[in-house]
């Protein structure tokens, strides 16, 4: 149990130290592209709504997202990548 405390212990500092804009040594950073939603669903020529539906997106979160008050998690920017990617084919699979 010491063991997992310590590795705890020095976890937390990293990411204090990482919060703070200090270089952590050992500290893996993972870095997930942000997709463009708004080019994204204009490309498909839809509005927010028809988009929502289509995709099974909530409306309140396309809109946070394509007005920059949230960002996708690494899921969801994948699933967007994909309906960037192949929009017909994903429709059909959530429909």
């Amino acid at each position: 149990m010491a063991k997992f405390a310590d590795e705890l212990i020095e976890s937390m500092q990293q990411a204090a130290g990482h919060a703070a804009g200090q270089k952590v040594r050992g500290l893996r950073v993972t870095k997930v592209k942000v997709p463009d939603v708004k080019a994204i669903r204009r490309s498909l020529k839809m509005s927010q709504d028809h988009f929502a539906a289509a995709f099974r997106i909530p409306l309140a979160t396309l809109k946070n997202w394509e007005q920059g008050r949230r960002h996708p998690d690494a899921p969801a920017a994948a699933y967007l990548l994909a309906i960037k990617r192949r929009p017909k084919e994903v429709m059909e699979a959530v429909s």
